[in-house]
């Protein structure tokens, strides 16, 4: 639709239908045939890296570009079938070594979008600087922008502020705002935006340059706003509601551990007046010394 093209609601259907439940159906089958194969394997911690690392990539590029599917839902059910059903294929430390590699991944892929991005904006800025001229309200509609999203989401969470709270964990007022407030933006709306501007770069009529870097800008700013803004704040909101307190049964257990530590430094410290060694020591003068012990 955005690129010109009209719909009827029976083609809407069968669309939403294939891009939806087509690309979880196919990636299920990745993870299925990607988990026959790990079982062959017995602790190789490279070849599961590797394994969980293309079999990503192939999920996504096969769906997105071969069968024009939403990669996304692909490998997003890919990795659900992981976490659900692949516990016992990944043992002990190559466990944990599959985890500290996707940190990795992730934190690399966090980076290059946000420094693409951060790159494509300053290059339309300055490239299309006569349309920001033009259209200099551009930075008021960001903050525009900026409050109708954080509007957007206090809305959606009042609605559905009764089922979340019957629900599930349940959920207080405190939490409901915190939650209104907490909501970030990042690497997924960026994104986003990056394949916006990538189609608007290709030759067809329907969207403009222009309009994908506006894309890329708006998103940008509201990715910076929310991670300055909502991000350095939510510690300030946290405490004013009281949601940075021990609640009492954690606070008895705290002081119940800190006693308890407490005891077993005093029988170390006692048993070393016994050492043959350390006896003779001047121990009032090692208690001065000791952090823990010279209130007592």
């Amino acid at each position: 639709m955005v690129l010109g093209r009209s719909f009827n609601t029976g083609s809407i259907l069968m669309f939403l239908s294939e891009v939806s439940l087509g690309a979880v159906a196919l990636g299920l089958a990745f993870a299925i045939i990607s988990l026959l194969w790990l079982g062959f394997t017995f602790n190789d911690t490279i070849l599961e890296m590797t394994l969980t690392l293309a079999v990503s990539y192939i999920a996504f590029y096969t769906v997105q570009d071969a069968l024009k599917y939403s990669g996304i839902l692909t490998v997003t059910a890919l990795g659900m079938f992981y976490a659900a059903f692949a516990k016992t294929t990944f043992k002990g430390d190559n466990r944990r070594s599959l985890h500290d590699f996707w940190e990795i991944v992730a934190y690399i892929a966090n980076t290059i979008i946000f420094i693409l991005s951060g790159v494509i904006i300053a290059d339309g800025v300055l490239r299309h600087n006569v349309h920001f001229e033009r259209h200099g309200t551009s930075w008021g509609f960001l903050l525009l922008l900026y409050f109708y999203v954080q509007m957007a989401r206090a809305a959606v969470v009042g609605a559905l502020y009764l089922l979340l709270r019957y629900f599930g964990y349940g959920l207080d007022f405190k939490e409901a705002i915190i939650i209104v407030w907490s909501g970030l933006r990042g690497a997924v709306s960026l994104s986003l935006a990056l394949s916006v501007k990538r189609a608007s770069d290709t030759a067809q009529p329907f969207l403009k340059p222009e309009v994908g870097t506006m894309f890329v800008f708006f998103t940008g700013g509201i990715v910076f706003l929310t991670l300055i803004l909502n991000g350095s704040t939510t510690q300030f909101l946290l405490h004013a509601l009281g949601m940075d307190n021990l609640s009492v049964t954690k606070l008895r257990m705290s002081n119940y551990a800190r006693h308890e530590i407490l005891n077993k430094t005093l029988e170390a410290f006692g048993d070393l007046k016994d050492d043959e060694e350390l006896g003779p020591a001047d121990w009032v003068t090692v208690k001065k010394y000791i952090t823990g012990l010279s209130n007592l």
